[in-house]
């Protein structure tokens, strides 16, 4: 420590809308003198999003309140002919020279995160593994034989670690599934900037984006805010709305992606385009007044880490609804107080979910008064107190470590 402070690297791919209000408070922390390495920009600079199919830079600021640097990719070999090299040297120089106590490594999917692991390894610099991840099923690991792989080498991956920070308790469980010990582990939290998010929803115009929509002021509006990808499985809500049929009620879909031809066509075939909206991608600014002028977001995913879009409906007033293979529902969801949870792919139960809640009025605004309640003690600065934990935790564990090796 120099100064009473744990002088700390946070390695990210590029920059996270999510991220910026958790680097912010850290760059604040009396106990932390961090420096946020970024391998790109993407998200703070316009890039196609594969998965949404548009242009996408993010109208809120991301490289503001804390200390940041671009680290430029690996040279390639033969005067700038073949491939890249494995290790970026300005990346290696940084871990060298840095003076770091411990390394963060948001994630271990992507190139440089394991030259900073190796490197780490090699000077004896603790590191700092996060996971939302409750289960070890993926996109990528639907049969039993990818699942035992996966869990043989990601297992060993969070064992190596100094400490491990986990989104949600569910993810908690999966870590200790891996072999990690419990006193390595520390939540710290999914979160978002409750602030912000309070802030811009007290001043939507609830009638008048009702009105932009053309949905009438007092109908019962069911939200999708998410990439129209199949895992995201928006063609279960569509189907679900119509099995539900709730006189007067409205679907909206906040987001774009591959699926929306689909939708837009099979919404018309069921009768219903005068009923169910398509926003297209809406930017963060927007996203305030898109929650708060719905009455329940419904996240049918059958794979969703944890589901940040959870946090901002319920902050904006809006329950949540969601599968039970969404992280979010570990520890904000709670049945029939904040939102519920249903089997997912289980249209039939989704429909009776939905029509339960658009047909009860009373019940909608005390769902949606106990959302905001909750997200009051599931905020950016107990996740930032959580992952100074973790700091300390990881320095601890390595000094011991160092003191039986001597």
């Amino acid at each position: 420590m120099k100064d009473g402070k744990y002088r700390v690297l946070l390695l990210c791919e590029h920059p996270v809308q999510y991220n910026t209000i958790l680097w912010s408070l850290q760059a604040r922390h009396p106990k932390l003198d961090i420096l946020v390495a970024y391998c790109s920009l993407r998200g703070a600079q316009a890039a196609i999003h594969t998965e949404f199919g548009v242009d996408v830079k993010w109208d809120v600021p991301l490289l503001e309140g804390y200390p940041w640097k671009l680290i430029p990719p690996a040279k390639a070999r033969e005067n700038g002919r073949g491939r890249p090299g494995f290790f970026s040297k300005e990346l290696s120089r940084l871990v060298r020279d840095g003076g770091f106590d411990v390394i963060y490594v948001g994630g271990y999917y992507f190139p440089e995160a394991w030259r900073v692991l190796l490197a780490a390894k090699r000077l004896g610099i603790p590191y700092i593994l996060s996971t939302d991840v409750h289960a070890l099923e993926s996109r990528r690991a639907r049969n039993p034989i990818t699942r035992a792989i996966k869990k043989a080498i990601v297992g060993r991956i969070f064992r190596m670690a100094g400490a491990v920070t986990t989104g949600s308790s569910g993810a908690t469980a999966y870590i200790q599934s891996l072999g990690v010990p419990a006193d390595r582990i520390i939540l710290a939290r999914n979160t978002v900037d409750n602030d912000w998010w309070a802030a811009r929803a007290a001043e939507v115009d609830r009638p008048a984006i009702r009105r932009a929509w053309n949905i009438p002021s007092d109908a019962p509006v069911v939200l999708f805010c998410a990439k129209l990808q199949s895992w995201k499985r928006p063609g279960d809500l569509l189907d679900a709305f119509a099995h539900a049929n709730v006189a007067g009620s409205h679907l909206v879909f906040a987001g774009d992606g591959p699926l929306r031809g689909e939708l837009e066509q099979r919404a018309r075939s069921f009768g219903l385009a005068n009923r169910v909206h398509f926003l297209g991608f809406v930017n963060q600014s927007g996203l305030p007044a898109v929650y708060f002028a719905s009455d329940v977001l419904v996240l049918p995913s059958d794979y969703e880490p944890f589901g940040l879009v959870v946090n901002e409906a319920m902050i904006c007033g809006c329950p949540a609804v969601v599968s039970d293979r969404v992280g979010a529902k570990y520890d904000l969801v709670r049945e029939d107080v904040t939102g519920s949870v249903f089997p997912c792919g289980d249209v039939d139960a989704l429909a009776a979910k939905i029509r339960a809640l658009l047909t009860d009025r009373t019940r909608l605004a005390r769902m949606s008064a106990a959302a905001r309640e909750r997200l009051k003690s599931w905020t950016p600065e107990m996740a930032v107190e959580s992952f100074v934990e973790t700091v300390e935790l990881a320095v601890k564990r390595n000094s011991s470590v160092e003191k039986k090796v001597h």
